[in-house]
C-alpha cells in the first residue's frame, strides 16, 4: 500500500513538473482540465449520481459551463472572490458539522458546488501559471501541500493519539495535522526565503495559512463522503483512491493562493 502510494505520487509529481514547466498553455489547460473533469465525475458521486451515463452528462455540463467562462475572462477575477466566499462558508459548515451539513443532502446544491469548485480550480491554475513567477508559485503550492499530507501520514501514524476531526474523518490526528504543518514550514518558508520571494514573517504566514486551508480542504471531502454515504470517490490512483482524493486539499489552496498573489 505505502509502495504505491509512493510510486503514484512520483508518478504525478513527474507528469505535473513537466506540465508546468515544458507544456505550452494551451497543453497546460488540456491537462489540468482532464483532471477537474475527473474530479467531477467522482464528485457526481456526492449529489447521488451513481450510473456512468448520469455521471458523464455532469462532467459535459461543466465542461460546457468551462467553455463558457473561457470566453468571459473579465469575469475571472470576481468569480475567485465568489470561490473563495464559498470556500469559506464551506470550511464554517465543516466547524459547526452536524449542524449544517444537512444541505449537503441536496443533490442540486452540491452538483452546483462541484462544478464551481473544479471550474474555480481550473480558472485559478490558468491564472496563476500567467503571473510573473507563476510557474514558480503553482511548483511551491505543491509542493505545499504534499508536504501537508506527507507530514500529517507520516506523524499521525507514529505519534497520533487525539482525533482532528473523530466526526468526520477519524483516522486523521491533531498530532498529523501539526506534524504536516510543521513540515510544509521547514519546506516552503525555506525555498520563499532562499528565493527571496518573501520576508521572513510574510513567508511564515503565507505557508502556515496555506497549510491549514490544505487540511480543511482534505476534511471537507471527509464531510462530503460522510453526509453522502460515499465511501471512496474512487480508485483510478493506486495508493491514493481517486483524483479527489489528491486534488482535494489543492482545490482549496488554489483560490486563496492567487487572491494573495493578485
Amino acid at each position: 500500500m505505502l509502495r504505491n502510494r509512493i510510486y503514484t505520487a512520483l508518478g504525478l509529481a513527474a507528469l505535473t513538473l513537466l506540465t508546468i514547466f515544458v507544456a505550452p498553455l494551451w497543453l497546460f489547460g488540456c491537462v489540468f482540465a482532464v483532471a477537474a473533469s475527473i474530479g467531477a465525475y467522482e464528485w457526481a458521486a456526492f449529489s447521488g449520481l451513481v450510473s456512468r451515463a448520469q455521471r458523464l452528462m455532469y462532467v459535459a455540463g461543466g465542461i460546457v459551463l468551462g467553455i463558457l467562462l473561457q470566453f468571459q475572462q473579465t469575469l475571472w477575477q470576481d468569480f475567485v472572490l465568489v470561490l473563495c466566499l464559498t470556500w469559506l462558508v464551506g470550511f464554517v459548515t465543516l466547524l459547526g458539522h452536524p449542524r449544517f451539513s444537512d444541505m449537503y443532502r441536496n443533490r442540486w446544491i452540491v452538483g452546483a458546488l462541484g462544478w464551481v469548485l473544479m471550474l474555480g480550480a481550473w480558472v485559478c491554475l490558468m491564472s496563476i501559471v500567467q503571473l510573473d513567477n507563476g510557474k514558480l508559485w503553482l511548483c511551491w503550492m505543491f509542493v505545499l501541500t504534499t508536504a501537508t499530507d506527507v507530514g500529517a501520514f507520516f506523524v499521525g501514524r507514529a505519534y497520533g493519539e487525539k482525533a482532528l476531526a473523530p466526526k468526520l474523518s477519524p483516522g486523521k490526528t491533531r498530532e498529523g495535522a501539526l506534524g504536516g504543518i510543521g513540515l510544509a514550514q521547514v519546506i516552503c518558508v525555506s525555498v520563499l526565503l532562499s528565493t527571496e520571494a518573501l520576508p521572513l514573517y510574510e513567508a511564515i504566514g503565507l505557508t502556515l495559512t496555506m497549510s491549514i486551508i490544505s487540511i480543511f480542504g482534505d476534511l471537507f471531502e471527509s464531510l462530503l463522503k460522510r453526509v453522502s454515504g460515499v465511501k471512496d470517490s474512487g480508485d483510478i490512483l493506486p495508493g491514493h483512491g481517486g483524483v479527489l482524493d489528491r486534488i482535494d486539499s489543492i482545490i482549496a489552496v488554489l483560490p486563496f493562493l492567487l487572491w494573495s498573489l493578485a
